[in-house]
């Protein structure tokens, strides 16, 4: 919360489009395209209400921003989802008048939020408590972060090979879906990058603000739809389909962020700081 209270404005900006902006974009362009279609419908909502916690780590490092404020957004928006997601995907289905089970969106963001944080947060007491933080820092957090690739390709392998014969069989129904998440990833990166040029914010941060507020955590969308709905399910076919599609658009919002940053969209980096400045 330090960091929080000494540079708030790029957090504040992500929150904001994580949880206001980014919801009511997808739950509105869900409702203009996929109206009669619920289960397509609620994919683009459960999208649009779990905003990322862990991939935006990978794409801020090669967008080469600011990776102390990265950290502690995606940390915030751990804590976030676990007390945010299922009033927001209730409020957002209802308001359509869509019903959906509040037991199961609540279960999902415990296993798949709730239980690996705790579980990291043991973790490093223990592994901290018994090598130090140095080992921790420069052998157990790089060892970890090439498992966490490994087990992200292997994740991504088992979605698709799960809603394979779906995809494959459904092809009107992918080109439908993808119409509202297209279009919501290009108003939600339109809108941060706007608010992050308005607000002064220099590359580092900004970049890092843009990526964090126009991503989605497409594991626990992809979860729940599979939870309430079935393996092979619409619901489950448009969640994958928004994982399908953010690989692609967040790479080339990483190279977009460095070509505009070389065009000096932004304010001006004075010096290539941390969040908060180090005390010497």
């Amino acid at each position: 919360m330090k960091k929080l209270r000494n540079n708030p404005k790029p957090i504040l900006l992500t929150l904001l489009s994580n949880w206001i902006i980014a919801p009511l974009v997808t739950a509105g362009l869900a409702n203009l395209f996929l109206k009669g279609n619920e289960q397509l419908m609620v994919a683009v909502i459960l999208l649009g209400a779990s905003p990322c916690t862990a991939m935006v780590l990978v794409w801020g490092k090669l967008a080469e921003g600011n990776q102390e404020q990265n950290v502690v957004n995606t940390s915030l928006n751990t804590i976030t989802i676990m007390v945010l997601y299922v009033p927001m995907v209730s409020l957002l289905t209802g308001i359509q008048g869509i019903p959906i089970d509040r037991g199961l969106l609540a279960i999902s963001a415990f296993v798949f939020i709730g239980i690996p944080l705790v579980f990291g947060v043991v973790t490093k007491k223990l592994v901290i408590r018994a090598k130090g933080e140095r080992w921790f820092e420069n052998v157990y957090r790089p060892a970890v972060g090439t498992i966490a690739i490994g087990a992200l390709l292997m994740t991504l392998i088992v979605l698709f090979s799960l809603n394979g014969q779906v995809l494959l069989h459904n092809f009107k129904a992918l080109l439908l879906v993808s119409v509202p998440l297209l279009l919501g990833f290009g108003i939600v990166v339109g809108y941060n990058l706007l608010v992050t040029k308005l607000s002064g914010l220099a590359y580092r941060e900004a970049i890092i603000t843009v990526i964090i507020g126009s991503s989605s955590h497409f594991e626990i969308a992809i979860a729940t739809a599979i939870a309430i709905y079935g393996v092979g399910s619409y619901a489950a076919l448009g969640t994958t389909m928004g994982l399908f599609w953010e690989v692609p658009v967040m790479l080339s919002l990483v190279a977009l962020g460095k070509t505009l940053q070389r065009r000096a969209f932004w304010a001006k980096d004075t010096e290539k700081v941390a969040l908060v400045p180090s005390s010497e």
